[in-house]
């Protein structure tokens, strides 16, 4: 039963919303500002609503993947299929496995593993992205806040785990920006880039 929960995470998790969403509009929107398929890149060629919508999509998908694989097998069938469904974003099969950075996924996994740990990594997403205007020091310090959210709030080992795991890999996908940040190059929110 993990098995087909991990089938179904990683295909919900593939599905490259902000690349098809752009397209309807005649955009390739890995041709544009970073090449990410991701919501803050889809901002950037400044359709508000299509980056709204690639969000809540993106986080769906998360919590899809934890609904679907509690139903199929409980809470380790839950785990592995957010797990997955995370991974099928970052390396989607679709895209020879160059996907997204995984920021609203890893929060929308954290909605449905642990709704009020979710809702703190997603302020603090947006605490982090307002004040310093860098969306990505705000995806990095949500990634960090699901785990220690989801462990004081709930005592389970197993999501904070895999949680913890999910945010080290959402760091390594963000290494370019990190070093532009180090750089002092990286692109603020309602920049160009």
């Amino acid at each position: 039963m993990h098995w087909i929960a991990i089938a179904i995470g990683y295909v919900l998790g593939s599905i490259p919303f902000g690349l098809l969403l752009t397209r309807m509009i005649g955009i390739d929107i890995r041709q544009v500002g970073s090449g990410n398929i991701g919501t803050t890149n889809v901002l950037r060629t400044g359709n508000k609503a299509l980056a709204a919508a690639t969000l809540l999509l993106d986080a769906g998908k998360g919590v899809a993947a934890v609904v679907i694989g509690r139903e199929l097998g409980g809470e380790v069938a839950a785990v592995v299929a957010g797990t997955a469904a995370f991974v099928g974003h970052c390396f989607p099969i679709w895209l020879k496995f160059r996907g997204g950075k995984g920021v609203a996924t890893i929060l929308g996994i954290t909605l449905a593993a642990a709704p009020l740990a979710g809702l703190i990594a997603l302020v603090t997403w947006l605490v982090g992205a307002l004040v310093t205007r860098h969306s990505s020091v705000g995806g990095m310090l949500a990634a960090l806040a699901c785990p220690l959210a989801a462990w004081f709030l709930t005592h389970n080992i197993g999501w904070a785990t895999h949680l913890a795991g999910l945010a080290a890999l959402l760091i390594f996908q963000h290494r370019d920006n990190i070093a532009r940040l180090r750089a002092g190059t990286e692109s603020k929110i309602g920049q160009k880039a």
